[in-house]
């Protein structure tokens, strides 16, 4: 999915972890992330990886974004890098393509007019990095099986109704998707945890439906994934 973003004020903003890698390019303004107290630049054409924490970011005045989100498991049609050594990483598209090239479709973001040349200039540079490689079918039946389960599945159950052992499994998945099978079970489990939240659930039974059996271990998972204990996430707004 392709997606514009511009905003004209400077603002610093809390994103949580998906499920997707994502490109973004900066056709004008530039955009940072905090690592404690200190500010990291981001190259204006860049790609991160899955993470398993929240990240703030922070933006300048007037900056415009073409964001590319790609569907789980689509990035590896893009990149013949195993995709696990981006994991928690944001890097410049530098490193995948020549920088002359790179230099080269910057500028012609930079001159588009309009939104829709600007998707139309993307859409065919992705046309043209496309790796016509066949989709693995045993990473997509483990995603499907991780999303049916909300990300409640075990290692385990998992290779079991694949019929795999689970070091060729990890292995496949992590190139593929990103991360390990595990990781990527825990994300969407917490994902679904906060999409289910409702005013009338009780934090220890939305611990338990999203399968922490353990009160403690559920509100440390929650915090490392959003900043916040669950009692402050959902009272905030965020």
């Amino acid at each position: 999915m392709l997606a514009i973003q511009e905003t004209d004020d400077e603002q610093t903003y809390k994103v949580l972890p998906g499920t997707s890698l994502v490109i973004g390019f900066q056709y004008k303004g530039r955009l940072s992330y905090l690592d404690n107290e200190n500010e990291v630049m981001l190259a204006g054409s860049g790609i991160t990886g899955l993470r398993d924490s929240y990240r703030i970011f922070k933006n300048s005045r007037n900056i415009g974004t073409v964001l590319v989100f790609f569907k789980e498991a689509g990035a590896a049609h893009f990149f013949k890098q195993p995709l696990h050594e981006l994991f928690r990483e944001s890097i410049s598209l530098e490193n995948f393509m020549l920088r002359s090239e790179l230099l080269l479709l910057e500028e012609r973001l930079f001159e588009a007019k309009t939104d829709a040349t600007r998707i139309d200039i993307i859409e065919k540079f992705l046309i043209s990095k496309l790796n016509p490689i066949k989709p693995d079918q045993l990473v997509l039946a483990a995603l499907s099986l991780i999303h049916k389960s909300k990300g409640n599945i075990r290692i385990r159950e998992l290779t079991e109704q694949l019929h795999i052992s689970q070091s060729p499994l990890e292995k496949r998945f992590r190139s593929i998707v990103g991360t390990s099978p595990k990781k990527f079970a825990s994300i969407v489990r917490l994902k679904n945890a906060i999409q289910q939240y409702s005013n009338k659930s009780s934090f220890t039974d939305l611990g338990y439906e999203a399968g922490f059996y353990d009160q403690a271990h559920f509100i440390k998972e929650f915090k490392i994934f959003t900043g916040l204990s669950p009692e402050k996430y959902f009272s905030s707004g965020d």
